[in-house]
């Protein structure tokens, strides 16, 4: 598919717009993350069974983001675009499972509406990481990320804080009752699932689309990749074909998400039994940390919406690839530093570490990724590219069960010091990142400058 090689200069508010979507879908994931391990726990899960119940989350992507890249590539419409139909179709979808979730009355139940939950979500969030690389110049994609993330950040606050919100301001009760989900995790979920629905609907309405710059061609080509064989092929091809920075990024993304996957699982029940107190999920106690966990969490996201105004910046001072190495050793530092804190003030702090990291995980990579592929496979290597997001995550719901159980002697907050160690030899690896597009730019001001200088002798 062939894309209009013309791509002019979008205003603020043009990005802004185009953005704004990543505000309700980073509700649906915050509330995923800050909840899932306490839902499962109050639900009946053991500490060293939450990782492999968590499966469905990355597992989805797996499936998911691949798919729709391919197809958001091969799909254009006079009036919906190429990536606008999946934001609206997504939308709808994680809506309805963000109203299912929190009226799970047994496990199996809350595992499979995680399943819808997050296959709904990848559907919305997948293009729009393809949005950014076909709307916007080489000069604009690290602004146009960053952008994304500020609101990613904006709405995993927002979203974190709302069961202590419900709690403390309005009254709602915290407390299971007879073993059902506490009624501010209820509603925290039914307030994000409209959210999620009117912030993409606000991008699909108030932006528009770069149209193929040969029509006739561009429906040549996608009548011939049609059929399922083919997409398969062309999807699973596609490993062979990737650029050498999307190869080199993998392994960094690879350490980096274990670092996640593991602060996201066992968060809730290492602050809950380290500084509350408690492993048990029906009490109050508990639940009391998980409002706690939401708060944290809150801290990170609102510092993470704050770095990414600053981190272009410094990239424009430095590099793409030593901001990111130096965000995730902040970030991992900041990680295991947790081990050491029993006060849950002072658990604010190392989130801010953890903030900074998440702004630059949001940023850094696909702004380095975007510079390195072709423009007419922008969705299907942004969905590829994803692979190396949930394939850590897999193996770590996998093991870290089994270590938490042999290893740590079910001591969850030793995990999130693995994940920190995970993540600083992350940022390690990011040295060994190739950024062409910024390379290639530096290049060429060198060669205008010295033809100007030439020009002016």
């Amino acid at each position: 598919m062939q894309v209009s090689a013309y791509k002019p200069r979008l205003s603020f508010w043009q990005l802004w717009n185009m953005s704004f979507g990543f505000f309700g879908i980073q509700f649906g994931f915050a509330l995923q993350n800050t909840n899932t391990s306490r839902i499962f726990s109050t639900l009946g899960a053991n500490p060293d069974e939450l990782a492999l119940f968590w499966l469905a989350a990355p597992i989805t992507g797996l499936l998911v983001q691949p798919i729709i890249g391919y197809l958001s590539d091969n799909t254009w419409h006079p009036f919906w675009g190429r990536r606008r139909p999946f934001f609206f179709i997504g939308a709808i979808l994680a809506s309805i499972a963000m109203f299912l979730m929190p009226n799970s009355s047994v496990l199996w139940m809350a595992i499979a509406v995680l399943w819808m939950m997050d296959s709904a979500i990848n559907i919305s969030m997948e293009p729009f990481r393809a949005f950014v690389g076909d709307k916007l110049d080489v000069s604009q994609q690290t602004a146009g990320f960053a952008m994304q993330t500020f609101f990613i950040g904006c709405g995993g606050v927002i979203a974190s804080l709302l069961p202590t919100i419900f709690t403390d301001y309005l009254g709602v009760s915290n407390v299971p009752v007879n073993g059902a989900i506490p009624d501010t995790v209820r509603y925290s979920f039914y307030f994000g699932g409209a959210i999620f629905a009117l912030s993409v609907m606000w991008t699909v309405f108030t932006s528009k689309e770069i149209p193929p710059a040969d029509l006739e061609k561009f429906k040549q080509e996608r009548k011939n990749n049609q059929g399922i064989g083919k997409a398969i092929s062309e999807i699973l091809g596609g490993f062979t074909k990737m650029p050498k920075t999307m190869v080199q990024l993998a392994l960094v993304q690879f350490f980096t998400w274990v670092a996640l996957f593991a602060m996201w699982v066992y968060t809730t029940p290492s602050i809950a039994q380290t500084v509350f107190h408690s492993s048990d999920a029906q009490s109050a106690a508990f639940q009391e940390g998980g409002n706690w966990v939401g708060i944290m969490f809150a801290v990170y996201g609102g510092v993470s919406a704050i770095a990414a105004f600053l981190l272009p910046v410094l990239a424009k001072m430095t590099s793409r690839k030593f901001v990111h190495m130096l965000c995730l050793v902040i970030g991992g530092v900041s990680l295991m530093s947790i081990f050491l804190i029993s006060s849950k003030q002072m658990l604010l702090l190392p989130m801010v570490g953890v903030g900074i990291a998440w702004a630059s995980i949001l940023t850094m990579p696909y702004a380095i990724l975007a510079g390195a592929l072709p423009a007419n496979r922008m969705g299907y290597y942004m969905g590829l590219f994803n692979f190396f997001v949930v394939i850590p995550q897999i193996i770590a719901g996998v093991v870290l069960g089994a270590i938490l159980k042999h290893f740590f002697d079910n001591q969850s907050v030793k995990v999130l010091m693995l994940g920190g160690a995970c993540m600083i030899l992350a940022g390690l690896l990011t040295l060994l990142v190739k950024d062409e597009a910024a390379e290639g730019a530096l290049v060429a001001s060198g060669v205008d400058k010295t033809a100007a200088n030439a020009a002016t002798v």
